[in-house]
């Protein structure tokens, strides 16, 4: 009887150390949240920042896993720089956030929603979108 709960206490503290490890992995080195680990609070501070600089907002939200998100990635990355200044271009991951995708209300992914530069949503897009496209909406929204 004794062995059996030695047993099971063996277990428990394997299971917290594993909990413990997985949860310290999930915070990068400098103990900051990488771009793709960011909240719905860190969402709503975005939206806020974003207007408060009064910058049009693209967020494009997938999985590292999707097709199409991995081919949207050097895309976007490349429009960040491109656009430093002028937009804000955030990519969300929703592997490591997935509330995003309820409070985004997400159907398919990947998916862009551009916002104005007062935080009002003025277009959404469902799938895989070409560097020309997102450049030509960015640009409808006044983007020089």
């Amino acid at each position: 009887m004794k062995r059996k709960q030695n047993v099971l206490i063996v277990a428990a503290l394997i299971i917290i150390i594993i909990a413990v490890v997985l949860i310290k992995s999930s915070i990068n080195q400098t103990g900051k949240k990488s771009e793709s680990q960011l909240t719905i609070e860190d969402s709503k501070t975005n939206l806020q920042d974003q207007s408060t600089k009064k910058l049009p907002l693209l967020i494009d939200l997938g999985r590292g896993t999707c097709k199409a998100c991995k081919m949207m990635l050097p895309i976007l990355e490349e429009l960040k720089e491109e656009y430093k200044g002028r937009a804000i271009i955030k990519i969300i991951d929703i592997r490591y956030e997935p509330e995003q995708a309820r409070f985004y209300k997400i159907r398919l992914i990947p998916t862009q929603i551009f916002f104005d530069a007062n935080g009002k949503e003025v277009y959404r897009h469902e799938g895989f979108m070409d560097k020309l496209t997102i450049k030509k909406k960015l640009q409808e929204m006044g983007v020089k």
